[in-house]
C-alpha cells in the first residue's frame, strides 16, 4: 500500500510519501501561503502530489472533533484535510489517532465505507456556493422538499431555507418595460424549519460568520438524515454546540421532523428555544427572476396551542389552500411569544421554550412539521393537520426514513469497486431521484419529476424533456412510481390536444414547459438586458418534448411489461402524439419526401434561420428520426393488443386504417440532410453555415460553453454558425443504439458508410460547446459506443461531478439537475457495465472504465429481477426466474436463483 503521511506545522504541511518500494520514498514540505485562499493552497498541495501513486493518507495531529477525525488547524485556519485529500486523490484519509485505535486496515476500511455513504461539507460558505450545498443537502420524500439550510437562517444572500411541495404552482403577472409578463412558479412555501436558540432571553441566534467557530454538515444516505453540527461562540462569551438532524417521512409523507440538540459548553443559565412558521417568504432563489412579482402566498390565519402552532394560507392566483403545523417538544416551560406586538404578526406564528441549563449537559428538542394542501387532501385541512401532528414524532419519522432507504438501497444500490468518488456520487444521484419523487407513487399527488427536483426554483419548477433521462432508470426499480409519473402526462393529454388544435395541428402537442395544467409555460418573448428591448423566445418550438413523452411510454412498457398501462393509457397517448407529427409533416413535390419544419432540436443555440422571418428549423435530424422510430414502434405495439382493445382506442383517438397507412408512408420518406461523407446534418441547410474559430474564442473568453451569449454580445447570432450547445443530430444514438438507428436510416432510404458514427461524432464534437450538463453525459455514451473509452470517461466524470462541484458557476444553487443525475446513473449500468435494459432484448456487453475494478447491481426487467456482478474479465448474473439473455453475442439460459458466470 502506497501511503502519504501529512504532519501539520504552524504554516506548512510536512509530507512523507511511503510507497511499497522503499527506494521511492520522499519527504517534502509545502508552505501554506497566508495570502492565498484555502482552495489555492490546496491546489498547491494537489500539484505537489500529482504523479504520486497514492492509495491512502494518514494525517497527524488532527484536531479533536466529534464530527470528523481529519480537521486540522494551519496558519490560524481550519480545514478538513481528509475531505480535501479524498476530493483531490480519490483515496481515503484517516487520522493517526484512528490508526492507533483501530489499526491501519480497519481504519481505512471504515473511512472508505463512510465516505461512500455520506455527503459532507465542512466550514462556512457564502453566496451561491452555500446555496448549492443547500440544494445538494435537500431532504425530501417526493411530496415535500426541504433545502439543507441552517434552521437558524432566514433567506438572504448566503442562505435560502426553501420548502416546496410537488406540483404546487402559482401564476403572477408583472408589468415589465411596458409589457405584462405572466410566469408560473413552483411555490416556495412558508419557512417551517425555522428553529433557533437564545441565551438569557436575548434575541434568537441567527447565522453570522463572526459567531461561528465550526460547522459540519453530513447527509447520511443510509437513512436520509441530514446532520448539522455547529460550534458557536457568542459575543457575550457563551459557547455552545448545536446538533440538528432533519429528515422526511416516507410512510406518512405529510411529515418532516427536526431534532435539535443543544449543549452549553461553558456556562449555566437560562436558555430559550425559538420556533416559527414564517409566511413572509417569496420566491427568491433565482436572481434573474427578481424583476418579476414573486409573492405567491396569502396567509389567511394563524393559531396556537400549548406546544403546537398552525399557519393557514393559499396561493395568490391558483388559490390552492394549505396548512402548515408544527409541534415543539422538549425540556423546560412553554412560553407564549407576544406575537400581536409585531407589525407582521399575521404573517407568521412563533413559539418559545425556556429552561435552565448546566454546562456540558445536552438538551434535546423535537420539531415535527406537517403540511397538507387541498391538492391531495379533501375536507378540513386544519383538522387533518392537527390530527396527524398529534401522532408525529422524530422517532417514527426516523424509523420511516431508515426503513425506506434500507429497502431502496437493497433494490437500487449500484456498488462500484475502485472509485470512491463515483460510488458516492452515484448514490447521491439515486438519493435525489427518489427523494424528489417517491410519494407520487401513492397515486394521490398529481405531479411529475421536474428538472430541478424539490430543492430549487430554476426553470420555475416546470416539467421538461429531462424526465426522459430519469424515467427509464426509475422503471428498473419502481414501476409503480413511473406509472404515476406518466399519469401526470396522461391527465394533461386534453391540454396537449388543445395546444395542438390552437396551433393548427391534429393530435396532442405537449408543451416544452409544463406545470399545473399542461398548457405551454415557455415565454414567447424575453427582455434583453443589453438592449432593454423584447426579443422573441422560440424555445417552445422544441416540439421533441412530445417525442420524449412517447419515448417514456414505450420504454416503460418495454422495461416493466405493464401491458395494462399501455392498453388503458399509453397507446392513446402514442396515437395522439403520432397524429400531431403526421399533421406537421408535409410532402415536397420534387423528391416526394416529407418535411417537418418550424421546430427546434435539443441544441437550443439554433432557433431559426439567419435573417429569416419564419420561426424554427426544417428537418431537424433528431426530430425526424424519432418520429420515424415512433411510427415504427407504434405498429409493433398495436400488434400486441387485442382487436377489441385497438378498436376502442382507435375510436377514441380517431385513428383510421388510412391514417395508419400514412404513418407507414411518412416513416419511410422523412427527409434528412446527409452529406457525401455520411455526416448527418443537424437540420436542413446546416452545412451551408460557416464554422467558428473556437480556438480564438477560447483564447479570448476562456469558457465558451454559452457561445450563444458571447456571439450575441458581439452583435452576432448563433443561428448563423455551425455551433451547438449540446448533442442534437446524434442524440438519437443515445436514446436507442447503433443498430436501431442504422435500421431507421435504411428504412428512410439512407445508407451511411462504414465508420459513420465515429466520423459524425468527431464532426459534432468539434462544434459543440457543452453549454448543458446533459451534453457531457450524452457524449460520454456516444464516445463509449465508438470505442473511445478514455474520452468517454472524461465526459462522464464531468457530468458525474457537475452538481457536486457546480461546474456551471452557480446553477446548482437554484436546484440540482435531475436529468443529468438520472442519465449518468443509467449510463453507469447501460454503457459501462453494458447491461442494456432499454433494447428490444436484454443484452450484456461490458466496457468498464479502467478506474473501476468491478460493479454490481440489480435490475427488474419485465417482472424478472436480475443481479449482475461484472469485472474486467467475468460477468456473473442471477435471475429469480428462468430466462434467456444475450451476453457478449452468446445466448445464455438462466435457471432460477442459480448464478451463471461468463468469461469475456
Amino acid at each position: 500500500m502506497n501511503l502519504i503521511s501529512l504532519h501539520v506545522l504552524d504554516d506548512a504541511l510536512a509530507v512523507s510519501y511511503q510507497p511499497t518500494n522503499p527506494d521511492e520514498r520522499r519527504r517534502f514540505t509545502i508552505a501554506y501561503n497566508s495570502d492565498q485562499t484555502i482552495g489555492e493552497n490546496l491546489e498547491n498541495l494537489r500539484l505537489k502530489l500529482a504523479g504520486l501513486d497514492v492509495d491512502a493518507a494518514v494525517i497527524d495531529n488532527a484536531l479533536s472533533y466529534p464530527f470528523s477525525d481529519t480537521v486540522v488547524g494551519i496558519n490560524h485556519q481550519r480545514i478538513d484535510l481528509g475531505l480535501a485529500i479524498t476530493n483531490m486523490l480519490n483515496v481515503p484519509a484517516v487520522s493517526s489517532q484512528a490508526v492507533q485505535q483501530q489499526g491501519l486496515t480497519a481504519a481505512l476500511t471504515a473511512k472508505r465505507d463512510y465516505l461512500t455513504w455520506h455527503l459532507d461539507y465542512y466550514g462556512q460558505y457564502q453566496g451561491k456556493r452555500n446555496y448549492g450545498q443547500e440544494a445538494m443537502l435537500t431532504v425530501g420524500n417526493g411530496f415535500i422538499g426541504l433545502r439543507g439550510a441552517y434552521t437558524e437562517a432566514h433567506a438572504d444572500a448566503d442562505n435560502y431555507p426553501g420548502m416546496y411541495t410537488a406540483g404546487l404552482y402559482d401564476q403572477l403577472t408583472t408589468n415589465l418595460n411596458g409589457r405584462n409578463v405572466t410566469n408560473e412558479d413552483l411555490v416556495n412555501l412558508p419557512n417551517a424549519q425555522a428553529l433557533s436558540f437564545g441565551v438569557d432571553h436575548q434575541n434568537p441566534f441567527q447565522i453570522k460568520a463572526a459567531d461561528i467557530q465550526d460547522i459540519y454538515r453530513s447527509l447520511d444516505l443510509h437513512t436520509g438524515t441530514l446532520t448539522t453540527t455547529m460550534l458557536v461562540q457568542l459575543p457575550t462569551g457563551h459557547a455552545l454546540r448545536i446538533e440538528t438532524k432533519k429528515l422526511a417521512n416516507f410512510k406518512d409523507w405529510h411529515r418532516l421532523a427536526i431534532q435539535y440538540r443543544i449543549t452549553p459548553l461553558n456556562f449555566a443559565g437560562s436558555l430559550q428555544i425559538y420556533s416559527a412558521i414564517d409566511g413572509r417568504v417569496i420566491n427568491a432563489n433565482v436572481d434573474r427572476y427578481n424583476a418579476f412579482n414573486q409573492r405567491h402566498l396569502r396567509i389567511t390565519g394563524t393559531s396556537q396551542q400549548t406546544d403546537s402552532m398552525f399557519l393557514e394560507g393559499q396561493t395568490t392566483t391558483s388559490a390552492v389552500k394549505f396548512v402548515l403545523g408544527s409541534r415543539l417538544t422538549g425540556p423546560g416551560t412553554a412560553l407564549t411569544p407576544q406575537n400581536h406586538d409585531r407589525p407582521d404578526a399575521d404573517q407568521q406564528v412563533r413559539q418559545m421554550q425556556s429552561l435552565d441549563v448546566q454546562p456540558q449537559h445536552t438538551y434535546t428538542f423535537e420539531k415535527n412539521i406537517m403540511l397538507y394542501t387541498a391538492r391531495e387532501t379533501t375536507g378540513d385541512l386544519l383538522a387533518a393537520t392537527q390530527a396527524d401532528l398529534a401522532q408525529a414524532s422524530f422517532e417514527n419519522t426516523h424509523k420511516s426514513s431508515t426503513t425506506y432507504w434500507q429497502h431502496r438501497w437493497d433494490i437500487a444500490d449500484i456498488q462500484l469497486s475502485g472509485d470512491m468518488t463515483a460510488q458516492k456520487l452515484i448514490r447521491v444521484n439515486l438519493y435525489h431521484l427518489f427523494s424528489a419523487t417517491q410519494a407520487i407513487a401513492s397515486g394521490k399527488i398529481d405531479a411529475s419529476i421536474n428538472a430541478r427536483g424539490l430543492d430549487g426554483e430554476a426553470y420555475r419548477g416546470h416539467v421538461f424533456w429531462d424526465e426522459m433521462f430519469d424515467l427509464p432508470l426509475l422503471t428498473l426499480y419502481d414501476p409503480q412510481l413511473v406509472r404515476q409519473l406518466l399519469m401526470y402526462r396522461y391527465r394533461r393529454l386534453p391540454a396537449a390536444k388543445k395546444n395542438a388544435h390552437e396551433a393548427g395541428f391534429a393530435g396532442a402537442m405537449f408543451p416544452w414547459q409544463s406545470g399545473a395544467t399542461g398548457d405551454e409555460q415557455s415565454q414567447v418573448v424575453h427582455l434583453n438586458p443589453l438592449t432593454n428591448t423584447w426579443d422573441p423566445d422560440y424555445s417552445s418550438l422544441q416540439r421533441h418534448v412530445s417525442l420524449a413523452v412517447a419515448y417514456n411510454v414505450i420504454m416503460y412498457d418495454r422495461i416493466s411489461g405493464d401491458h395494462t398501462f399501455l392498453v388503458q393509457y399509453g397507446l392513446e397517448m402514442l396515437q395522439e402524439i403520432a397524429q400531431f407529427w403526421l399533421s406537421k409533416a408535409h410532402r415536397n413535390a420534387p423528391d416526394q419526401r416529407y418535411t417537418i419544419d418550424q421546430v427546434m432540436g435539443p441544441d437550443e443555440f439554433h432557433e431559426n434561420y439567419p435573417n429569416a422571418h419564419s420561426r424554427g428549423l426544417a428537418n431537424n435530424a433528431y426530430t425526424n428520426l424519432m418520429v420515424a422510430w415512433l411510427f415504427r414502434e407504434l405498429k409493433v405495439l398495436r400488434q400486441q393488443c387485442q382487436p377489441d382493445q385497438l378498436a376502442a382506442i382507435d375510436q377514441k383517438t380517431g385513428v383510421t386504417p388510412q391514417i395508419l397507412d400514412q404513418f407507414a408512408d411518412v416513416a419511410q420518406h422523412l427527409k434528412l440532410d446527409i452529406n457525401e461523407d455520411g455526416i448527418i446534418g443537424q437540420f436542413a441547410g446546416y452545412f451551408k453555415l460557416p464554422q467558428l474559430d473556437f480556438q480564438k474564442y477560447r483564447q479570448k473568453y476562456g469558457d465558451i460553453s454559452r457561445m450563444d451569449r458571447i456571439l450575441k454580445a458581439e452583435g452576432k447570432t448563433p443561428d448563423a454558425y455551425q455551433v451547438a450547445k449540446q448533442a442534437d443530430a446524434l442524440m438519437i444514438f443515445y436514446n436507442l443504439d447503433v443498430p436501431q438507428v442504422m435500421t431507421l436510416l435504411q428504412q428512410l432510404g439512407y445508407q451511411l458508410p462504414t465508420g459513420a458514427l465515429t466520423k459524425n461524432l468527431q464532426f459534432y464534437l468539434d462544434r459543440t460547446t457543452h453549454g448543458s450538463t446533459l451534453s457531457r453525459v450524452v457524449y460520454a455514451a456516444l464516445t463509449a459506443m465508438a470505442g473511445h473509452l478514455d474520452r468517454s470517461w472524461q465526459f462522464y466524470s464531468q457530468a458525474l461531478l457537475s452538481d457536486y462541484y457546480d461546474i456551471q458557476g452557480g446553477t446548482t444553487a437554484e436546484g440540482i439537475h435531475l436529468g443529468v443525475m438520472g442519465a449518468v446513473t443509467l449510463m453507469t449500468m447501460r454503457y459501462y457495465a453494458g447491461v442494456d435494459a432499454l433494447a428490444d432484448h436484454l443484452t450484456v456487453a461490458p466496457r468498464l472504465p479502467h478506474a473501476w475494478t468491478a460493479i454490481a447491481f440489480k435490475q427488474c426487467i419485465r417482472g424478472i429481477t436480475y443481479a449482475f456482478s461484472i469485472d474486467h474479465h467475468h460477468i456473473t448474473v442471477t435471475a429469480d426466474q428462468a430466462t434467456t439473455l444475450q451476453i457478449q453475442q452468446q445466448s445464455v439460459s438462466l435457471k432460477p436463483h442459480v448464478s451463471t458466470t461468463i468469461t469475456y
